[in-house]
């Protein structure tokens, strides 16, 4: 089955213990819906970014600064982005999800 990087914009760092804990519940849940097999990677939060390119290096994060990855097993583009739809950060609005496929070489 094809994988594909799910790669996390935006999102929002819980003010409380409580509000971590709904939140680890929600990817909980949304891990858990997606299927353990459909998981090739469970990803992390990253930190900010830096950009490298020919005219230099900045630390700004770049115009849409990632906030963490996954790698995801599904059927084709379609179904990887339904996937994506249902992703906590997507359904509170708090962020976005790009979704690509992983070439294999």
């Amino acid at each position: 089955m094809p994988k594909f990087l799910f790669v996390y914009h935006g999102g929002k760092t819980p003010d409380t213990p409580e509000e971590g804990q709904k939140a680890m519940e929600a990817w909980d849940a949304w891990y858990t819906g997606i299927g353990a097999d459909n998981v090739a990677d469970y990803g992390n939060p990253v930190g900010k970014s830096h950009t490298v390119s020919p005219s230099g290096h900045t630390e700004d994060g770049g115009a849409n600064p990632a906030s963490g990855y996954s790698i995801i097993s599904a059927a084709d583009h379609k179904a990887a982005c339904d996937i994506a739809a249902k992703n906590p950060m997507v359904m509170d609005g708090s962020g976005s999800v790009e979704v690509a496929p992983i070439i294999e070489m």
